[in-house]
């Protein structure tokens, strides 16, 4: 168990819950955003493994009641994970545009989007290995994708 994990994990009820009564904390998940996106230029996926509230959440929590049964083939595909990455960001861009640009409204979208993005996680990790949602998370295939820039 990661020292960081066990941090980590608690900014996951905070913003899953406590942003539905304060959407502001979806704000939170923006600056986690922006944070891991310039740390995936030196580490990829390091913030993953090391930091991600969701990823500490599987790893503390879900890892103990995973049916640990392999994940579909399709997850792994690029193709796959591209749709996912396409879905899930036109769905959020959509959702900010509807918000007619209100502080608070933009807040709500990065707490039901990433409460959304747990349950998925959450389903996906029982059903299968409890790591599941990490193979096609977006935000993973971007710091994948930076991380092979900086490497070339």
């Amino acid at each position: 168990m990661k020292k960081a994990q066990v941090i980590m994990v608690w900014f996951l009820p905070l913003v899953v819950i406590g942003g539905f009564f304060y959407p502001m904390l979806g704000y939170l998940v923006l600056l986690a955003v922006l944070f891991m996106l310039v740390l995936s230029i030196f580490k990829a996926r390091f913030w993953c493994w090391n930091f991600c509230p969701r990823g500490s959440y599987l790893d503390l929590g879900l890892s103990k009641i995973t049916r640990n049964k392999p994940m579909p083939g399709i997850f792994t595909k690029e193709w796959f994970r591209w749709l996912v990455f396409v879905l899930i960001m036109s769905s959020f861009m959509f959702q900010i545009v509807r918000t007619g640009g209100s502080i608070r409204a933009i807040g709500l979208v990065f707490v039901i989007m990433c409460a959304v993005s747990t349950i998925i996680a959450t389903i996906l990790g029982i059903a299968t290995k409890h790591r599941a949602w990490c193979v096609i998370c977006p935000m993973g295939l971007l710091q994948e994708k930076i991380g092979k820039i900086k490497a070339h």
